[in-house]
C-alpha cells in the first residue's frame, strides 16, 4: 500500500496558533512541505537526521518557518507518522472500498500495489525507512502495528466476501500481505515478465478454493 506523503493545509491566519511564533517571512512552506522534508530526510538517512535545523538547511528557510507550523520536533514526527498511516493505508482502504466490483478484483488490484510506478517506489522506500525507526522507537512502532492490523482486516474482509472462512481469511489474508511487502521490499528481482507471472501465481493460490494441505 503505497503512494506519497499528504496532509491537510492548515486554515491561514493573522494571528498565529497558540504556543507558536508569529509567521515569518519565509513561512510560505506549508505542512505538506515540511513532511516531505522529513520524509526525505528519514529515507536517505534515518530517524536521528530529522531534525529542525537540519529540515530548515534542506528547505532553505530559517527554522521560524517550522515553528509557524509545528510545536515541535515530536509533533512533526507524530504528523509524519499520522500522514503515513492515511495516505498508504486509510486512503487505499476507501479507494478501492468505493469501486464497483468484486472481491477477487480487488484481491488482483492489491497484488499489483508494489508495481505502480514512481508512487510505489517512494511508497516503499518511506515504509522501509518508518519500519526501521519503529525497531527502535515505542511511538512509531505502535502506528506501525495499527497499519498493519488494519491492512490485514481489510485484507481479510475481502476473501470472507469470497466464501473463505474466518480461520481461512486470515491466513489468506496474512499470505497476500506478506507478498506484498516482499515485492516491494525485492523490487528488483526478476523481470516484469516474471513479476508478473508471480502475481498471477499468488492470487490464483490465494483464491482456489481448496488447498492440497
Amino acid at each position: 500500500m503505497a503512494g506519497t506523503m499528504n496532509v491537510t493545509n492548515p486554515v491561514d491566519s493573522s494571528e498565529p496558533p497558540v504556543g507558536r511564533v508569529a509567521r515569518p517571512r519565509d513561512a510560505k512552506l506549508t505542512p505538506q512541505d515540511w513532511l516531505r522534508g522529513a520524509a526525505d530526510l528519514l529515507v536517505e538517512k534515518s530517524i536521528d537526521a530529522v531534525r529542525v535545523d537540519a529540515l530548515a538547511r534542506q528547505l532553505g528557510v530559517t527554522r521560524g518557518s517550522f515553528y509557524w507550523h509545528f510545536i515541535d520536533r515530536d509533533d512533526l514526527l507524530q504528523r509524519l507518522l499520522q500522514s503515513w498511516k492515511q495516505v498508504q493505508t486509510e486512503q487505499v482502504i476507501a479507494a478501492h472500498s468505493g469501486q464497483p466490483g468484486d472481491a477477487q478484483t480487488v484481491i488482483r488490484e492489491l497484488a499489483e500495489l508494489p508495481f505502480h510506478g514512481v508512487s510505489a517506489r517512494r511508497g516503499g522506500a518511506v515504509e522501509l525507512a518508518i519500519r526501521a525507526w519503529a525497531r527502535r522507537d515505542d511511538m512509531a512502532r505502535a502506528v506501525v502495528d495499527e497499519v498493519d492490523a488494519l491492512r490485514l482486516r481489510y485484507i481479510q474482509g475481502t476473501f470472507l466476501e469470497l466464501g473463505f472462512d474466518e480461520p481461512q481469511s486470515h491466513h489468506r489474508a496474512f499470505v497476500l500481505y506478506a507478498y506484498m511487502q516482499a515485492e516491494s521490499l525485492f523490487r528488483a528481482q526478476g523481470s516484469e515478465a516474471d513479476k508478473a507471472a508471480r502475481r498471477q501465481f499468488v492470487e490464483q493460490l490465494l483464491t482456489f478454493k481448496s488447498l492440497p494441505f
